[in-house]
């Protein structure tokens, strides 16, 4: 599948992705791209966050591909089973641990309990071995569950902007890659 073919859905994470995130800059760099405004990025509420999801998967025009980040992640899988349209596949990056009492801020733990559900799409799940927002046996655990292709991206903190990971190739090729494992619509 070409980027062309899918609107590609940007569902980010606590306080949103800002100007060096990766996921802004595939924003920028991919016109099928659009971000899904959640709700209120710094005090999410997992109902809104919901909701405003499944409006985006409602209003697309295309076949669905989804890019989450962080809690972003979470709301795509708790959300999977209740979409309208057909979803082609999801990239999941540094999926937080929303059952860790330690989680901070205190109010992601309201995002779970996480799904243990199948996915009903194909997804990758990329995970680093020192995201202070989730361990990687708990990431690979969850990916596990939800019958996700489990990347390891090693020590890259949370695989934002913060932890150098603006412009991050390396998810951009993998990214592309899964992209050309689903069939074009016309096929």
């Amino acid at each position: 599948m070409k980027t062309s073919e899918a609107e590609i859905l940007i569902v980010p994470g606590y306080k949103g992705s800002g100007e060096d995130h990766w996921q802004t800059r595939w924003e920028r760099n991919i016109t099928s791209a659009r971000r899904v405004h959640m709700g209120d990025w710094h005090k999410p509420v997992f109902e809104d966050w919901k909701a405003n999801l499944l409006n985006a998967v409602e209003e697309a025009e295309k076949p669905i591909i989804l890019v989450g980040h962080s809690i972003g992640s979470q709301v795509v899988v708790q959300s999977a089973k209740e979409f309208k349209k057909p979803v082609l596949g999801a990239l999941l990056v540094a999926p937080p641990d929303v059952e860790n009492p330690a989680i901070r801020p205190r109010h992601l733990m309201t995002f779970g309990p996480a799904s243990r559900e199948p996915l009903p799409f194909p997804s990758i799940t990329i995970a680093s071995r020192n995201d202070h927002f989730c361990s990687y046996d708990v990431a690979e655990d969850m990916a596990a569950a939800w019958g996700s292709l489990f990347m390891d991206a090693g020590e890259s903190g949370h695989l934002n902007s913060e932890s150098g990971h603006g412009p991050w190739p390396e998810g951009l090729m993998v990214f592309s890659k899964f992209l050309k494992q689903i069939p074009s619509p016309d096929n």
